[in-house]
């Protein structure tokens, strides 16, 4: 097995007093596809922007690399390898897909260039929409330059906050296989996903989530096959 990049031991957060993830435990290992599924509700979201630094961790250990990041900024957080796409408000609508690519490679203005090259030789359809308004992309579309921002640093880690929502079924199709490319580039993702089945197939390991505890942690296929997580979160696998 290869090492793990990620680590979470015993992490708790949510907001204010309230809890919303109890005693979290996980790891992500370099190079692999790493899918949560759960109902709504279940404390996924909560549990990147904790692992993000968006919300700080009320307890607990968050480990890149070995290093400590629990409770740190998100820039420091995004400092030590690690990138987010939130599921709402992933661009800047207003300003061009160039603009936003200079954006996500704001922590660092030495690497703008060559991160923008490197993101639009994995994404040839975004240069031609580089003088174009986010907020005139399709949704697809949009995700793809979400996805370019978060690799403007090379993360080791990318997080992602359901990249399928409300895209076309064709475009959900398209992201997943968006999903697969940035993995086999080097890079280690932690995705939350409603669309469990398709989340399953791409991922080298699955999480369930249930009322912000793990409830099953187990190498995706096995996951797909277990008839108690089939009745209970995937539903119809067509």
């Amino acid at each position: 097995m290869s090492e793990a990049i990620l680590t979470v031991k015993d992490l708790r957060s949510g907001y204010g007093r309230t809890v919303i993830c109890d005693e979290i435990s996980l790891s992500v290992e370099a190079g692999r596809i790493t899918c949560i599924i759960g109902p709504n509700g279940a404390g996924k979201s909560t549990l990147l922007k904790t692992i993000a630094g968006v919300i700080p961790a009320m307890s607990g250990s968050i480990r890149i690399a070995g290093s400590e990041i629990a409770s740190q900024p998100p820039a420091q957080v995004a400092r030590s390898g690690m990138a987010y796409v939130p599921q709402e408000a992933n661009v800047f609508r207003a300003l061009t897909t160039h603009e936003n690519l200079a954006m996500g490679g704001w922590i660092d203005e030495s690497r703008t260039r060559p991160g923008r090259d490197k993101v639009y030789e994995m994404f040839p359809d975004l240069k031609s929409l580089a003088q174009v308004p986010a907020g005139n992309l399709s949704g697809g579309q949009r995700q793809m330059v979400a996805f370019g921002m978060a690799l403007m640093l090379e993360p080791r880690v990318l997080l992602l906050d359901e990249p399928s929502a409300g895209l076309s079924p064709l475009m959900v199709g398209q992201m997943f296989d968006t999903v697969r490319r940035v993995n086999e580039s080097g890079v280690a993702i932690l995705m939350v996903e409603q669309n469990a089945v398709q989340g399953l197939r791409i991922a080298h390991d699955g999480i369930v989530m249930a009322s912000g505890r793990i409830a099953m942690n187990a190498p995706a296929a096995e996951l797909l096959e277990s008839k108690d997580v089939s009745e209970l979160y995937l539903g119809s696998r067509t």
